[in-house]
């Protein structure tokens, strides 16, 4: 019995997790590494493991960091059952499908490059940059494998000797924890795995569920060393900033995640028109086909809402929906907001400003001084995002120094992660367990955390160790 990691570890994406336990191999996640690890050669590089050698996959949820190398395990020869709730399945293809998209796209476009140099390389990039990571057909492929759907609570039998059971963890729709029961020999070992944890009080989803007691907790930090603002001044700050920059006659950019920051945002705004608190005049455009798919399949899923939210649209109320709403799917659209000099909000991705459409309205917005960009959720180190958070006074988007004029804002208490209290909360849940393994954190935040940790050994894994259990 043991695990292996190989992503996630003392950093916060890539995540994937391996479990052994009589001769069966089940893989947690299966992440791309984003930031400044976005290099294709990280994402290239080998699992660490024969990906034909696993027989199960579980699927915590639909993030990138979590579910964007699937692909690449099946084009690498795996053929085991992947398991995940229903929510997570219908995003998880969004997100993947969206992921093998942009890999082509830039595949197609480094051919270009090559082709205009003669077929001139840098000798570090080598062929790789001409071959996309993986392709739509390999994202299809992957989506045969998904199998039997996990209900929260119902323990599901993966294996002789290996059951999960998938626990509401709050972080994002179809979000889960994953409790294992493994038995090898005789000998039997809890553990828990905690995937991205989110938190309570919010407006659309419950709070995560609180867990069993285990034997081993392996769980995320990524806020382990800090507090979130409160909810309600974080939501009080954007209609101030909104109202704010309409009254210097600019735009607000919003780089965001599509799935649920972007449906929380388009909330709070709803919320904001219905009170009177923002003008029922504003244009509103979710320039992120992913977002407006996500948006879609957020509307089918009532059953992961709090009980408030489910009210909502069982009454026939869209909480979505803003009176100036635009969805731009297509890319013209996109391109045409590019001319509104003053009084949008543009609410688009990828909200580390690592692709996607945002840098094109950065590259527009943020020499402006009477614009504004708010950043409402996690940047990672070497990301755009970061580097205008921490105050950078050029950037360059496209090749192009863009000087950064436009008021700054960055709203902590839309995180979809758990803070440092509330995550040591859940982790009071599971007992007193015997060993807690830390991952998916920044290294100073983790060593932070684990100051608070009593009565359990705490450990902090590189990529590439083993942890017999």
């Amino acid at each position: 019995m043991k695990i292996s990691f190989h992503g996630a570890d003392q950093e916060v994406t890539g995540s994937c997790h391996l479990v052994e336990c009589n001769r069966h191999k089940v893989l947690i996640d299966c992440g791309m590494f984003q930031g400044s690890r976005e290099m294709a050669e990280d994402n290239a590089e080998s699992f660490g493991f024969e990906a034909r050698g696993i027989d199960h996959l579980l699927l915590t949820h639909a993030h990138l960091d979590h579910c964007g190398r699937i692909p690449l395990l099946v084009k690498r020869g795996f053929e085991g059952e992947i398991i995940t709730t229903d929510a997570s399945r219908e995003l998880a293809q969004l997100v993947m499908l969206d992921s093998a998209h942009l890999q082509e796209e830039e595949a197609a476009y480094q051919a270009r490059k090559l082709a205009r140099g003669g077929g001139k390389h840098h000798h570090h990039t080598g062929k790789q940059a001409t071959q996309p990571l993986y392709s739509v057909l390999d994202t299809l492929n992957a989506m045969h494998l998904f199998g039997r759907s996990a209900r929260y609570g119902e323990p599901i039998e993966i294996a002789p000797g290996i059951r999960a059971t998938f626990i509401d963890a709050g972080h994002i729709l179809g979000s889960a924890s994953i409790v294992l029961e493994l038995e090898e020999n005789g000998r039997r070992k809890t553990v828990l795995f905690s995937g991205d944890l989110g938190y309570g009080g919010r407006p659309l989803l419950r709070g995560p569920a609180p867990p069993p007691p285990v034997d081993v907790v392996v769980m995320e930090t990524t806020y382990g060393d800090r507090l979130h603002k409160a909810l309600r001044p974080s939501i009080e700050e954007l209609y101030s900033a909104v109202l704010d920059t309409f009254g210097r006659g600019g735009n607000v950019v919003i780089p965001t995640f599509a799935l649920e920051r972007a449906q929380e945002i388009l909330y709070f705004l709803h919320e904001g028109v219905a009170q009177g608190r923002l003008p029922g005049s504003m244009q509103v455009f979710l320039d992120s086909p992913m977002a407006i798919s996500a948006t879609e399949i957020f509307e089918r899923h009532p059953e992961c809402y709090n009980g408030e939210t489910e009210a909502l649209f069982g009454g026939g109320k869209d909480p979505f929906s803003v009176p100036g709403l635009h969805f731009t799917r297509e890319t013209a659209e996109s391109i045409a907001l590019n001319r509104i000099s003053g009084g949008a909000i543009i609410i688009a991705g990828s909200g580390m400003c690592t692709g996607g459409r945002v840098r094109h309205h950065l590259k527009h917005n943020l020499w402006r001084t009477n614009s504004s960009v708010i950043f409402v959720g996690y940047a990672a180190r070497g990301t755009l995002a970061r580097r205008i958070v921490d105050g950078a006074k050029t950037v360059r988007i496209f090749h192009e120094e863009i000087e950064v004029r436009a008021k700054i804002y960055t709203i902590g208490g839309f995180s979809a992660h758990a803070d440092r209290d509330e995550l040591l909360a859940w982790h009071r849940h599971t007992g007193q367990p015997e060993r807690t393994i830390l991952i998916h954190g920044e290294a100073e935040a983790m060593q932070s955390f684990a100051t608070h940790l009593q009565g359990t050994s705490v450990e902090m894994p590189a990529i590439g160790d083993e942890i017999e259990l």
